[in-house]
């Protein structure tokens, strides 16, 4: 059965009903037993669980990460939530030297089951150390899987898909969808690592993930345009091309919406692929990316510097 809830409330009601199933599954990160529980995606959890389960945390995001090392190990399934992915940078030793191989190193023999969450993108303001996306960044790890959820739909199975695998996930949350509401179900279901076709068409193919695919489907509406293929990626890693690759074939026309730098991007590995597979392509493939500059805090040079519908709809009109 389907209703309607929003973005937070469908991660909220993933770890809910992970807890629910699992007396292993935690949480941890800072304020999260508050009552405002970090846009309200933890709220009321720590009455219904207590304090042992869901942990607040001090404001040390590498010895946090570190931590979730030793709880997957003994057994335990943690999730862990940095409020600011910009502060999650202070982790990356844990994850890279650590986290992302630690599968390889044994051979296959040893897995960590550990979700981190990490809060992203345009916020209010919040300028160039409150608003990173750093997609690239984490997508070129071998080792982790990276989530991007797109609506509430997607938000709780991607959570609960990660609580109960076997790889680590890091889940990049856009701070502007928790609000966002779309129909959800009420049982636990998982959402795998396959790409989603949100609309079919013949005139062009449009690859996306996260926010942007919002962006781009009121861009669609707002020039009544269906005749396209929009992909909805899902999952940066593993990064599954055959959908697209198929798609590219049929409409011979490709644009990428990325909503992080345009240098050496997702969006750039995804043309890429697409022109290695694809030889009859009726014009060059296009991407709209950030510019390549720090977010500004100033809300008039902010417009210049997000992704927007009227950037996404002029540049559907050209190469259609």
């Amino acid at each position: 059965m389907l209703k309607n809830i929003t973005f937070s409330q469908a991660i909220k009601e993933g770890l809910d009903q992970s807890m629910r199933k699992e007396k292993n599954v935690i949480i941890l990160g800072q304020l999260v037993d508050k009552h405002a529980g970090i846009f309200g995606t933890t709220s009321g959890l720590v009455k219904k669980y207590g304090k042992k389960r869901v942990v607040d945390f001090p404001i040390a995001e590498s010895l946090m990460t570190s931590s979730t090392i030793g709880m997957s190990l003994t057994g335990l399934k943690p999730v862990i939530i940095h409020q600011r992915l910009d502060f999650s940078i202070y982790a990356m030793d844990a994850l890279i030297n650590w986290i992302s191989l630690w599968k390889f190193k044994s051979g296959g023999k040893s897995d960590l089951s550990l979700t981190i969450r990490a809060i992203i993108g345009k916020g209010w303001g919040q300028g160039p150390q409150h608003s990173k996306s750093l997609y690239q960044t984490f997508a070129h790890l071998p080792g982790i899987k990276v989530a991007v959820p797109s609506n509430p739909y997607d938000a709780k199975g991607m959570i609960i898909n990660s609580i109960f695998g076997n790889t680590p996930t890091i889940i990049l949350e856009n701070r502007s969808l928790f609000s966002m509401e779309g129909p959800v179900e009420n049982k636990m279901f998982r959402i795998n690592e396959s790409p989603k076709l949100i609309c079919s068409g013949k005139k062009l193919t449009i690859v996306s993930f996260g926010n942007e695919i919002q962006i781009i489907i009121r861009a669609l509406k707002k020039i009544n345009l269906r005749d396209v293929d929009l992909i909805d990626l899902r999952y940066l890693k593993p990064l599954n091309m055959n959908k697209i690759i198929a798609s590219v074939k049929k409409t011979k026309k490709i644009l990428v919406v990325e909503g992080d730098w345009k240098s050496f991007g997702c969006s750039a590995e995804i043309i890429s692929s697409v022109s290695e597979n694809v030889s009859d392509l009726k014009v060059k493939p296009v991407r709209i990316n950030y510019p390549d500059s720090h977010t500004p805090a100033s809300s008039n040079l902010e417009k210049n510097f997000y992704i927007n519908e009227d950037i996404v709809s002029n540049k559907i009109l050209e190469l259609i």
